[in-house]
């Protein structure tokens, strides 16, 4: 059994195969740390691509695309490691990027999964969107990093250098053991794409577990690689898998009120769209709030699911405040100008 299972997923990405892969094999294949792609269902020569130029990598052929969350659940299905590194196709990883975090690991056996430090590939100076320095999340379930909150992204001046605890460690870069993963349940790949890290990171918090960033590691993620950031597709999963975890999660004293006031926020970025005239984003929330109301009875097996498993419930760890507000309102845009940061 590989201690570590380096595993990238990948949907017609040939093109970042081609400018990335190789340099994930030479940082990373060992004889205790393997490199996976599973591909899922990919239509451009990706499969033909590894097979030729690549076979010391391990080609996991998906009959289809199970989607971001499916696919992964069916990839790791088959493999037998310590650990799983999830890695997005579109990063660019440094030397010696693994070990610093599984010796951490390894030293803390309460911790689940862990993020390194995730800069932008086309701008080094800055974090990157999807993860940056280690992720949170406001009382309504909207999403932050250190280092990026909403849209805006810090630079780095290594103002977030400390091994930090987190809410959510990013699915571009996700270190987890492979235990944690099946004690988690995985993915849910009713999300398909988006926010299924969050909520299985939110269910390990729940059952007493950790999760970490550990800067000592660094990566270099391009973003949007198979859904643009601004695109109706995204704009349409992000608030219909906001919904799907928050019911999923939420303590029952707080379900209805924080789920109520969620569903007006969401009514008042929908009419922003429309007077903005973003018909696309306009319609994809309304979609995402009639998908909700269609998964209610799925929802609320998964949530009497998760209340069975609960140890605890890490409050500490979700800003009791509106994000939405201190950013739009008191302007508020970095992490440290948080309230109670």
């Amino acid at each position: 059994m590989n201690k570590v299972s380096v595993v990238i997923l990948n949907w017609n990405g040939r093109k970042f195969l081609e400018h990335f892969l190789d340099k994930v094999i030479r940082h990373s294949l060992s004889k205790s740390y393997a490199v996976i792609v599973a591909d899922n269902g990919s239509t451009d020569g990706s499969c033909e691509y590894i097979i030729k130029n690549h076979p010391e990598a391990t080609l996991i052929e998906l009959e289809r695309n199970y989607g971001f969350a499916g696919g992964y659940n069916e990839a790791l299905r088959s493999l037998e490691s310590e650990y799983y590194i999830l890695l997005n196709s579109d990063v660019e990883v440094s030397p010696g990027w693994i070990n610093p975090v599984i010796e951490y690991m390894d030293s803390h056996p309460e911790v689940a999964a862990c993020q390194p430090k995730i800069l932008s590939y086309n701008d080094r100076s800055r974090f990157e969107y999807a993860g940056a320095a280690g992720g949170f999340i406001d009382k309504y379930g909207y999403p932050f990093c250190r280092g990026r909150i909403m849209n805006i992204t810090e630079e780095d001046k290594g103002q977030y250098d400390d091994i930090k605890q987190v809410f959510w460690a990013s699915g571009a870069c996700m270190f987890i053991r492979s235990s944690d993963w099946r004690g988690g349940g995985g993915f849910d790949p009713d999300f398909f794409a988006h926010m299924e890290e969050i909520d299985l990171c939110w269910r390990l918090n729940a059952q007493g577990k950790k999760i970490m960033y550990v800067p000592s590691s660094t990566v270099y993620h391009v973003g949007g690689g198979s859904l643009p950031y601004d695109s109706p597709s995204k704009i349409f999963y992000n608030f219909r898998n906001n919904l799907f975890m928050l019911y999923k999660n939420l303590p029952a004293d707080r379900l209805k009120s924080i789920l109520f006031r969620r569903k007006c926020l969401d009514g008042i970025a929908a009419l922003r769209f429309l007077f903005s005239l973003n018909f696309k984003a306009f319609i994809n929330v309304i979609k995402a709030h009639i998908q909700f109301y269609g998964h209610k009875r799925e929802l609320k097996l998964k949530r009497e699911k998760g209340i069975k498993d609960k140890i605890s419930y890490p409050q500490d760890l979700i800003l009791n405040k509106s994000l939405v507000f201190n950013f739009f309102i008191k302007r508020k845009r970095t992490y440290t100008q948080l309230p109670g940061q």
